[in-house]
């Protein structure tokens, strides 16, 4: 027996799609909203700590 013959036998099984649909627009709607709004220095400052000097932003032992 094929999968899809489990599921046509739920009640009100078409509702799911729709609630996935709203979930994803509404997440990344959000996190439009997020990026558009943020400081741009913190998302400049955030996109160079993977490839920026380890101790350029951090204390050394001297400066303890």
């Amino acid at each position: 027996m094929k999968f899809i013959n489990y599921l046509s036998g739920i009640a009100d099984i078409g509702i799911f799609p729709l609630i996935s649909l709203f979930i994803f627009f509404i997440f990344f709607t959000v996190l439009a909203i997020y990026i558009f709004r943020a400081d741009k220095t913190h998302l400049g400052y955030m996109s160079d700590l993977p490839l920026g000097d380890e101790n350029t932003n951090s204390k050394t032992d001297s400066d303890l």
